[in-house]
């Protein structure tokens, strides 16, 4: 029990590291919260700083969650563990004690530690994240499908009970962070790829 208790404690750790306010800071010098919507993920990156900060964002969040389930694997944990790190680590980028946990909204993070746990599952999710942002071009709402197809997938290609239960509290927890998005997608508000806000 001890080395799975460490492992959620490292991958929380790990998770709460605001990459894309590091980036931000660095690359213009700002607090990416004060623009766009406030949030320190990919899409808010994209609007405010542009691709290539963008492009690291993701890559850090992604690697968040991918390495937090590595290293249970590195402690031999059982899979329940494993989950349990991949859990943790979205919930550390989603409330980060680094920086008053206000964080971002844990799609990359979820998909890193997915990846991580089970990946041919993660790539049909994957696959229908890219369809729906493709043809919608709205990151919220291929987030918001993307997660709940994983929980479909998890079914269909019969993964274990754990993996199953990643799938649905992953998906819950993006559901959960993307209540306003959901709000300004039902009032036709919500910004599209590529839109860009005033910094």
């Amino acid at each position: 029990m001890i080395p799975g208790i460490f492992s959620c404690l490292a991958a929380y750790l790990l998770g709460a590291i605001p990459f894309g306010l590091i980036i931000a800071r660095l690359q213009r010098g700002i607090d990416i919260r004060d623009h766009g919507s406030g949030n320190i993920g990919t899409s808010n990156v994209l609007r405010t700083l542009g691709r290539r900060a963008a492009l690291l964002t993701l890559g850090g969040d992604l690697m968040k969650g991918y390495v937090s389930v590595l290293l249970g694997r590195l402690f031999e944990v059982p899979e329940p563990w494993l989950v349990a790190a991949g859990v943790a680590a979205i919930i550390g980028h989603n409330w980060p004690a680094y920086v008053g946990f206000r964080g971002g909204k844990g799609v990359a993070t979820s998909f890193g530690a997915a990846l991580a746990l089970m990946p041919h599952i993660a790539f049909f999710a994957l696959a229908v994240y890219l369809a729906v942002a493709a043809v919608s071009r709205y990151t919220s709402l291929a987030a918001l499908i993307g997660s709940a197809s994983l929980v479909l997938w998890v079914h269909i290609l019969r993964a274990s009970r754990p993996q199953v239960l990643f799938s649905l509290i992953s998906a819950a927890l993006i559901y959960l962070r993307h209540r306003e998005n959901i709000q300004r997608l039902i009032s036709g508000t919500e910004r599209r790829i590529g839109e860009k806000v005033a910094t």
